[in-house]
C-alpha cells in the first residue's frame, strides 16, 4: 500500500532528521520525500500501519492524505 503524507520537512536539515527516523522505523520500507511540492510530501510503499508508526513522532509533523 502507499501511504502520502503533507509533511513539515522543508530543509535539508529536517531532512536528515526525518530520514534518520524513517531508516530506523522502517529499515525494509521504501520511502521518498517530494520537497518541491509546497506539501513537502512523503510518500511510502508498504504493508505495516505507517500512519501509527509515523505520526506524533516528535521530528517532524505528517498529516496523511487521501
Amino acid at each position: 500500500m502507499i501511504y502520502v503524507f503533507k509533511t513539515s520537512v522543508d530543509s535539508p536539515s529536517k531532512f536528515e532528521s526525518a530520514s534518520t527516523l524513517l531508516n530506523a522505523l522502517l529499515p525494509n520500507t521504501i520511502w521518498n520525500f517530494d520537497l518541491e511540492d509546497c506539501d513537502n510530501i512523503l510518500r511510502i510503499d508498504s504493508e505495516l500501519d505507517i500512519p501509527s508508526l509515523i505520526q506524533n513522532n516528535g521530528i517532524f509533523d505528517c498529516i496523511e492524505l487521501e
